[in-house]
C-alpha cells in the first residue's frame, strides 16, 4: 500500500474564533491529500480524465475523529492512503498528526464517476481501472 506524506503550516484563514481549525477545512486539506496521492503515480485528475474518461472521484461518505485541536502556526504531517477498493467506489485513509501526536483522522469514501449516458447531468460509478489500483499498490 502506497502512503503519501504531506506537511503543512495551519494558517489563521483555517480557523474559527476559537482559534482552532474549523473542522470543514479538514475536509479541504484531505481532499488535496488525495490528488496528491494520485499525482504521485502519474493519475493527476486531467491524466484521469482524458485516459479513463471519468469525471473524478466525488466524496459520498466521510467520518472523521477529532482528537486534539490544531491551531494558526501549527505545522502537521497527513498520511493519506487507499484503505480499500470495491468496484466502483474507495475509501481514503487520512491521519492527521501535530508533532507524534495523532490529531485528527477520516475515512473518506469516494466513487469513480463518470457521465451517465443517459442523462449528461448526471453522474454514474464506473469500476475503477486495475491500472490504478495497482498503481496504488493495493489490488
Amino acid at each position: 500500500m502506497l502512503i503519501h506524506e504531506h506537511t503543512r503550516q495551519i494558517e489563521w484563514g483555517d480557523c474559527d474564533p476559537a482559534g482552532i481549525v474549523f473542522h470543514p477545512r479538514y475536509l479541504g486539506y484531505f481532499d488535496h491529500c488525495t490528488n496528491l496521492l494520485f499525482a504521485k503515480v502519474g493519475f493527476d485528475l486531467a491524466t484521469l480524465q482524458a485516459r479513463f474518461t471519468v469525471i473524478g472521484y466525488p466524496v459520498v461518505d466521510l467520518h472523521s475523529r477529532f482528537l486534539s485541536p490544531c491551531r494558526s502556526g501549527d505545522e502537521v504531517r497527513i498520511e493519506t492512503w487507499v484503505a480499500e477498493f470495491r468496484n466502483s467506489s474507495f475509501d481514503v485513509q487520512h491521519r492527521l498528526y501535530r508533532g507524534d501526536a495523532l490529531a485528527v483522522e477520516a475515512t473518506v469514501t469516494r466513487v469513480w464517476a463518470a457521465q451517465d449516458p443517459a442523462d449528461p447531468q448526471r453522474m454514474r460509478g464506473r469500476p475503477v481501472p486495475k491500472e490504478v489500483r495497482v498503481a496504488l499498490h493495493n489490488v
